[in-house]
C-alpha cells in the first residue's frame, strides 16, 4: 500500500463513523502506518438497541485489537419457548456479555492510543477525482436545526471508509444504497428495541425466547445488570408500553423474572434490521459493518463480521475487488445462517424451531460453534 504524502492531503484515511466497527478501522490502519481521521456526529460513548453479547470469536477480536471491556462471562446460548429449551455451551472459551457504552469506551480509548484523531462532525459531501477524495463536514455535527455547529469545511483524503451503520450517509452520498431489499412470503420489516433492568444474571447463558412473532434476547452485562432486547415488527415495537406488554404478554416467564426489577437505563430502538448496498466499493470509497449489508440481528453476531470487515479493508485497501471477496467471505456464514433462520422464523414452521433444536442438539450446537467462531 503506497503511503501517503502529507503535502497532498490532510489525512490517508477518512473513517466515516466512531462506533465499534469504525473504531476497528481506524486501529487497523495505524497498525498498517496510515494517518487516520474519525468523524462522527456523536460524542461520549455510543450506545445502541442490541443485544450486547460477544461471542468468543468477537471477544478474541476485540481482544486482539488492544482492547478489554469489562462484562459478564457468557457460557452458551438457549433457545426458549413454551417451558421447551435447547442449550449449548461454547467449547472455546466464554464470551462476554459487554453494555456497547463499555465496548465504545474501551475501542475508542485504544484507538486514541493508536494515534488516530477524531474530529466531531457530520459529513455532507463526498466527491471523487483519480488521486483522492474530498470530505464535505459540518464541525460539531449538528442535524435537524439542533446543537451547535461551525463552519463547513473540506477534508482531503486518500480513502473513505464508510463504517456509519445501518442508515450510512456515506453509502447514500457514493451511489451505493440499494434499500432493504425484496421481501418474501410472510417476512415483514423487523425492528428492534432494548432496555437494561438493574437485577443478577440467573443464567450465563444469552437466552432467546420465541413467540409467536417476536424474540427477546437476554444477555447479562455486569454482576447486577441484564439487558434484554426485543426484535419483532414495527407495530410490536412502536413504544415504551408496547415492550413492558410485550414482555408481560408474550414472555410470561421473563415477565416473572423481571417483575420489580428498576429500568437501568433508557429505552432504545432500531430498524428496520435490514439494508443492502449496489457493492462495497465506489472508486476509493469502502462499506464497512452494517452500511455495507445487513440481514437481521436474529443470529447475533454483527460485531464479530464487522471487525473482520474491518481488517479484510485495511488488507485489501487499494483493491476493491479483494475487499469484495474477503467480504463475502468473511460475512458467508451470517448471511446464509440468518437469511434461512430469518426465512424459518416467517414462514407458518416458526414454532418448530426450538422444538428442532431441542431434538437435534449436534445440528444446533455446530450452528452455534458456527456463528461463536
Amino acid at each position: 500500500m503506497r503511503r501517503v504524502r502529507q503535502g497532498d492531503r490532510d489525512t490517508d484515511v477518512v473513517v466515516v463513523g466512531a462506533g465499534p466497527v469504525g473504531l476497528a478501522a481506524a486501529i487497523r490502519a495505524r497498525a498498517a502506518g496510515l494517518d487516520v481521521l474519525i468523524v462522527d456526529r456523536r460524542t461520549g460513548d455510543f450506545d445502541k438497541a442490541c443485544g450486547e453479547g460477544l461471542f468468543p470469536g468477537a471477544l478474541r477480536a476485540v481482544q486482539a485489537l488492544g482492547a478489554d471491556p469489562p462484562g459478564y462471562p457468557l457460557a452458551g446460548i438457549s433457545y426458549r419457548s413454551r417451558g421447551r429449551r435447547a442449550d449449548h455451551r461454547f467449547t472455546d472459551g466464554p464470551g462476554r456479555g459487554v453494555r456497547r457504552t463499555a465496548l465504545h469506551a474501551a475501542l475508542r480509548s485504544r484507538a486514541a492510543d493508536a494515534g488516530a484523531t477524531l474530529l466531531h462532525a457530520r459529513v455532507t459531501t463526498l466527491r471523487q477525482d483519480a488521486a483522492g477524495v474530498e470530505v464535505g463536514v459540518v464541525p460539531g455535527g449538528r442535524t435537524h436545526g439542533r446543537g451547535q455547529s461551525g463552519a463547513p469545511i473540506t477534508l482531503r483524503a486518500g480513502w473513505v471508509l464508510g463504517c456509519d451503520g445501518l442508515h450510512s450517509t456515506a453509502r447514500r452520498l457514493a451511489g451505493l444504497d440499494a434499500g432493504e431489499g425484496p421481501r418474501t412470503g410472510r417476512e415483514r420489516h423487523r425492528y428492534g428495541l432494548r432496555r437494561h433492568f438493574q437485577v443478577p444474571p440467573w443464567s450465563d447463558l444469552v437466552e432467546v425466547h420465541w413467540s409467536a412473532h417476536t424474540e427477546a434476547y437476554v444477555t447479562p452485562v455486569g454482576a447486577d445488570t441484564v439487558g434484554v432486547a426485543l426484535l419483532g415488527s414495527r407495530g410490536e415495537m412502536s413504544s415504551g408500553a408496547g415492550f413492558d406488554l410485550l414482555l408481560r404478554s408474550q414472555f410470561p416467564e421473563l415477565g416473572t423474572l423481571l417483575a420489580g426489577a428498576p429500568a437501568a437505563g433508557p429505552l432504545l430502538g432500531a430498524g428496520p434490521l435490514r439494508c443492502r448496498s449496489r457493492r462495497r466499493s465506489a472508486g476509493r470509497l469502502r462499506l464497512v459493518g452494517d452500511a455495507s449489508g445487513y440481514v437481521d440481528a436474529l443470529t447475533g453476531e454483527g460485531v464479530s463480521v464487522g471487525l473482520a470487515q474491518a481488517d479484510a479493508v485495511i488488507r485489501h485497501l487499494d483493491d476493491p475487488a479483494g475487499y469484495e471477496r474477503a467480504w463475502r467471505r468473511v460475512t458467508r456464514d451470517y448471511r446464509a445462517l440468518t437469511t434461512g433462520l430469518l426465512a424459518w422464523a416467517s414462514s407458518p414452521a416458526r414454532g418448530a424451531i426450538v422444538p428442532a433444536a431441542s431434538h437435534v442438539p449436534w445440528l444446533y450446537g455446530t450452528v452455534v460453534e458456527r456463528l461463536a467462531r
